[in-house]
């Protein structure tokens, strides 16, 4: 088991499951569906089904690593549900207004992330996700301006573990004199941030998910001997006892 360094740069974060809770985003997903069925005398349960198949046959669509924009997906996904052509203005605001009311953070990730900063941190985000709904996101939750750096897939176009995400990701931090064997990968998912941030060279850190179900046994201050999972934490705010960030 190799030896974490003394003193640390960066932390980087996946979003999904990690800032945001996974739950509430379907949630919203489910509400906003419902919502637009209803509207139009429509069964919501047939609604939904046939929401859902066809964004999932828009993103499994994909090759290999290539990412498709999840708002192209919604789109092709509500117009399933009617016949004929649908606006954007006919779905998108309602859509977005009710994911917004749905959505919760993670137990901890504000005050977290915070603290992360004000200890001068550099934070970054790495996530599979569309541009334009990252930055609404953080915006919304209020901690916009603690990231540095943002890497989505779609301005990237890959999916993680995809090496261009991660390079993407440090070539920001490294304007900041970032190094990754002095940074944590945040993440949920074992292959995509566990296996992806090791092999950049980063630390890891599961955050529930296949990311935590994968890893090894923790052995003392959350540390694991496990290929791609240095740490498991149960609270975001553990981070903080990683890095060294101590105190109110």
């Amino acid at each position: 088991m190799r030896e974490p360094p003394t003193e640390w740069d960066a932390v980087l974060f996946d979003i999904g499951g990690v800032i945001v809770s996974l739950p509430s985003i379907r949630a919203g997903y489910v509400d906003a569906v419902e919502q637009f069925a209803a509207e139009r005398g429509l069964d919501p349960e047939q609604a939904l089904d046939a929401w859902r198949d066809r964004l999932g046959e828009h993103l499994k669509a994909a090759e290999g690593r290539e990412y498709r924009s999840a708002m192209a997906g919604y789109r092709k996904a509500f117009r399933s549900i009617v016949d004929g052509g649908l606006e954007d203005s006919e779905w998108r605001p309602n859509f977005e207004q009710t994911l917004r009311a749905a959505r919760e953070l993670e137990p901890h990730a504000t005050g977290t992330i915070r603290r992360l900063d004000d200890a001068g941190l550099y934070l970054g985000v790495v996530s599979d996700i569309d541009t334009a709904e990252a930055h609404r996101l953080l915006k919304d939750q209020e901690v916009d301006t603690a990231f540095e750096g943002i890497t989505t897939s779609q301005a990237v176009g890959y999916k993680k573990p995809d090496d261009r995400m991660f390079e993407d990701a440090l070539s920001k931090a490294a304007d900041h004199g970032v190094d990754p064997a002095r940074s944590l990968m945040v993440g949920d998912r074992y292959e995509h941030d566990m296996q992806g941030g090791t092999e950049a060279g980063l630390w890891t850190v599961a955050y529930g998910g296949t990311a935590a179900e994968n890893a090894g046994t923790p052995d003392g201050n959350h540390r694991v001997d496990d290929d791609y999972v240095d740490f498991v934490v149960d609270d975001l705010a553990d981070i903080l006892d990683i890095v060294g960030v101590v105190g109110e």
